[in-house]
This record gives C-alpha cells, structure tokens and sequence, in this order.
C-alpha cells in the first residue's frame, strides 16, 4: 500500500530538486528514510544529482531530526537538507 506525503527540500537540495516541497506517493517497500533517498533518487536526473551522496544529507519527520534507518510509517512530512554549519 502506497501513502501519500509531503516532502520539502531546503538549501542546496531544493535548487538540485528545483522545487521547494512536493506531495509524493510513496511505494509499498519504501519504509526509512534511506529507502525514500533512494527511491527519490531514482524518479529523474534532478533528484539523481541531489540525493547523489546520500551520506551527507540530513532528513527531519515532522520537524524532528532523523537517522536514514528511522521508520517513514507515520510521518507526515519529510524535511531534507544539508549538514548545518556554524559560523
């Protein structure tokens, strides 16, 4: 069973991804975080050059930081960005 959600992209994922946010539906067997990296990856060139290093990509579910192996099941919304840095 698929399930729908909204996806936002800030900083240097939003300009790769040319969007701000979008409503997604997301496959049966894409269950964390890093399975929807991959899987959103896999959906044009756009995505491809965004999510082509995985690793440094940091991902929020419902405005609370995650790890790739944390559980999509009952988000909402997914946040992904780079790494913060301080200054």
């Amino acid at each position: 069973m698929s399930k729908t959600l909204k996806v936002r992209y800030f900083a240097w994922v939003r300009e790769r991804v040319g969007k701000p946010d979008e409503d997604v539906q997301v496959p049966a067997g894409v269950v964390t975080v890093g399975d929807l990296m991959t899987w959103l990856a896999s959906r044009g060139e756009e995505y491809a050059h965004a999510f082509e290093n995985p690793k440094v990509i940091r991902a929020a579910i419902d405005r609370a930081h995650v790890k790739p192996q944390a559980s999509i099941g009952g988000a909402a919304e997914i946040a992904f960005f780079p790494p913060m840095t301080g200054g």
